[in-house]
């Protein structure tokens, strides 16, 4: 009776180490799926500063390149999309069509001199650039956000606690596209 007794108390004392594992992975979860949506908004709030200047700097550019509507529109059918984006994987592929957008802006303003040197133009590119480099550090911190959580979920016995409570992978990763990953042609 007394070795009954002991076994018992022995299968309780592991069963609740057990259980308050699985409540510590839980909470861990919990918190980096937390911190996935937070690095989330800083992105977001990047993406939609970047949106928000963009209408001036099309505007400036419209009164020295009106016969570049094509790129214009571009960025407008771009930008629209960023806007009307309801969640993270349609953001991450409208940022990039409007990545895309204000490269082929950036070519266009190659070839106005005068628009180089215009002083508005000057300083909402260097908003710009400001920008990107905000949204890029964001991107940075986002993807290795996802990363890490990612792969708590899939360490034993992580994956126990994380299959029974209903945590799931989370794939929207911000990822370069395979064109920005050719060498752009440089002729002088």
């Amino acid at each position: 009776m007394k070795i009954l007794l002991i076994v018992i108390g022995i299968l309780v004392v592991i069963g609740l180490f057990l259980g308050m594992q699985m409540v510590g992975v839980r909470n861990d979860l919990v918190t980096q799926r937390e911190s996935i949506k937070g690095a989330w908004s800083q992105v977001d709030v990047a993406i939609q500063r970047r949106a928000d200047l963009i209408p001036n700097l099309v505007e400036t550019v419209k009164g020295f390149a009106a016969q570049e509507k094509e790129v214009l529109q571009s960025i407008a059918n771009a930008r629209s999309a960023l806007i009307n984006a309801r969640n993270p994987q349609e953001r991450i592929q409208a940022n990039s069509q409007l990545d895309s957008a204000l490269g082929r802006l950036l070519v266009v303003v190659e070839n106005y001199p005068t628009l180089k040197s215009n002083e508005n133009f000057l300083r909402l590119q260097d908003e710009l650039a400001g920008t990107e480099n905000r949204i890029a550090v964001e991107r940075r911190k986002y993807n290795e956000t996802v990363q890490k959580y990612n792969t708590t979920i899939e360490l034993f016995p992580n994956n126990i606690a994380a299959a029974l409570f209903g945590f799931g992978r989370n794939d929207a990763y911000f990822q370069t596209e395979p064109a920005s990953r050719q060498v752009p042609a440089v002729k002088f």
